[in-house]
C-alpha cells in the first residue's frame, strides 16, 4: 500500500508505482492519497496516470500540522485494517509520510521509506520536514537511500546495513520521462517568447522557515538585481500559500521583466527549467532536479538535506545574508565559468532506474518468488507463493496467501503492496 498526498510525493513515487503495476503477476497496488496538497496534487496524478483507491481529503478538516497528522493517522488505520497490506510505502518527509509510517507501525505492517537518509543536521530546518524524516527512519523497516551519503547517515544512526538499499532518487526517473516526451508546451512557449534574448531566472520559494522577513529580503534582492541588469528576466511560479502570494505581489509586481505566474504543471515546469539561465529556489526537489538538467542553482537556505547538489558543483548555498545573496548574483552575472562547469557535471542522484531498483528491493524483502492461479470459493484468484525471508519474520508473522476483499474487489494480496 502506497501513501502520498503532496506534489513531490506523487512525482517521486510515480516511477515506483508504475514498476510495481508492471509486475501485476506479483503485486497488487493500493494507492492512498491524503490530498495534503489539493489543487497542486491532482494534475500530477493525472500526468503520471496514478490511480487513487482511497482519498482522505484531509485538508477539508485539517487546519494545523497536528490536525493533518491526526486525521491521516486515524483514516489510515481503518484502511490498513481493511486492506491488510504486506508493506506500507511512504516517501520523503511530509506530514502525510510521517502519519503513514506511524499508522503502519501501529498495525505492525512493515514500512518502506523512499528517499531515506536525508539530513540537514538541524531539527528545525527545514521545518517540520527534518524532524519528520528522522522519525520515519525510526518507524521504517526498509530504507531506500538515494545516495551513498544518505546510506552513511542511516548507518550512523544505527540502522542495520541489511535494511538499507542504495537506489538513486526516482525524481530522476520522472524528470527523464517527462523530458523525453514533452517537446513543446504552449504555456511555456509563450513565456519563452516574451523573454527571448534575456537571461532567464526561474525563482521558487515556499518553505515555512522562509516566511516573513527572510522571504521579503530575498525578493528585494532579486528585484534590485533585475533593475540593475537589463539583460535579465525573472519567472516566478508563485506558490498558492497566502504568505508567499502576498510577499510576491508586494515586492515583485509591476516590473516588466518579472513574471509572476500561477503554479505550473510538472511538465511545464521542467520545460521552463530546461530553458533557464539560473535557478533560485529553497525547494529540496529542485535541488535534485537541477543536476539532471545541468542547470546552476542558488539555494535560498542556510543548509541542505541534499549536499550532493553542492558537492557536485551544480548548487551553491546562499545562507541567510541578503548582502551575500546580492554579491553571488553579481558574481554569476559577470563570470560565466560556473555556468559552463555545471553543464559537464555528472548526476549524483542516479541514472533514471531508481523505480526499478526499489521494486527489486521490495521483491527481495517480501520474498516473492512466483504466482499461480488457484480456486477459492468457486472463483479463480491469484495466489502468491512466497519465500519468507528471515529478516521479515522478525517484523511480522508469516501468513499464507488468502483472498481478501476491499473496495468491492476480491484479490489475493498476501504479496502485494
Amino acid at each position: 500500500m502506497t501513501v502520498f498526498g503532496t506534489r513531490p510525493e506523487a512525482i517521486k513515487l510515480a516511477p515506483v508505482i508504475q514498476q510495481l503495476e508492471a509486475r501485476d503477476d506479483v503485486f497488487e497496488t493500493v494507492n492512498v492519497s491524503s490530498s495534503q496538497h489539493t489543487t497542486l496534487l491532482h494534475p500530477f496524478t493525472d500526468l503520471f496516470g496514478l490511480r487513487i483507491d482511497f482519498d482522505l481529503e484531509v485538508m477539508q478538516q485539517a487546519r494545523t500540522l497536528s490536525d493533518l497528522c491526526a486525521h491521516v493517522l486515524r483514516s489510515l488505520d481503518s484502511i490498513l485494517a481493511q486492506v491488510q497490506p504486506d508493506l506500507t510505502l511512504v516517501q520523503g518527509d511530509t506530514t502525510t509520510a510521517l502519519a503513514g509510517a506511524l499508522a503502519g507501525f501501529h498495525r505492525r505492517v512493515p514500512v518502506g521509506h523512499v528517499e531515506a537518509g536525508l539530513r540537514t543536521g538541524n531539527e528545525l530546518s527545514p521545518y517540520p520536514e527534518e524532524m519528520n524524516r528522522r522519525l520515519i527512519t525510526r518507524l521504517a523497516s526498509y530504507h531506500f537511500a538515494p545516495t551513498p551519503g544518505n546510506r552513511d547517515n542511516l548507518l550512523a544512526e544505527g540502522v542495520p546495513s541489511e535494511r538499507i538499499f542504495l537506489t538513486g532518487n526516482p525524481v530522476v526517473d520522472s524528470l527523464q520521462a517527462i523530458r523525453d516526451v514533452v517537446s513543446s508546451v504552449p504555456a511555456v512557449d509563450r513565456l519563452l517568447l516574451s523573454t527571448e534574448g534575456l537571461r532567464r531566472i526561474v525563482l521558487t520559494t515556499h518553505r515555512r522557515e522562509s516566511f516573513g522577513e527572510v522571504m521579503s529580503e530575498n525578493l528585494r534582492v532579486v528585484r534590485r538585481f533585475v533593475e540593475r541588469h537589463s539583460d535579465v528576466a525573472v519567472i516566478f511560479p508563485v506558490h498558492p500559500n497566502p504568505a508567499v502570494r502576498s510577499a510576491a505581489n508586494a515586492i515583485l509586481s509591476g516590473h516588466p521583466r518579472i513574471c509572476l505566474i500561477p503554479p505550473l504543471r510538472y511538465e511545464e515546469f521542467i520545460a521552463l527549467l530546461a530553458h533557464t539561465w539560473l535557478i533560485i529556489s529553497d525547494s529540496g526537489g529542485v535541488q535534485e532536479e537541477a543536476p539532471t538538467l545541468g542547470k546552476p542553482l542558488l539555494i535560498l537556505r542556510e543548509n541542505t538535506e541534499v549536499p550532493e547538489a553542492v558537492t557536485c558543483g551544480v548548487a551553491r548555498l546562499v545562507g541567510g545574508d541578503p548582502l551575500r545573496f546580492a554579491s553571488m548574483l553579481e558574481e554569476i552575472h559577470d563570470d560565466g565559468l560556473w555556468m559552463k562547469q555545471v553543464q559537464n557535471t555528472s548526476n549524483p542522484f542516479g541514472e533514471g532506474d531508481s523505480g526499478k531498483r526499489i521494486v527489486e528491493a521490495i521483491e527481495q524483502v517480501l520474498g516473492v518468488s512466483s504466482v499461480r492461479v488457484c480456486r477459492q470459493d468457486g472463483h479463480f484468484v491469484k495466489c502468491f507463493l512466497r519465500a519468507q525471508p528471515q529478516r521479515e519474520q522478525s517484523i511480522r508473522q508469516s501468513q499464507p496467501a488468502t483472498a481478501r476483499s476491499w473496495g468491492g474487489r476480491s484479490s489475493a494480496v498476501a504479496a502485494g503492496t
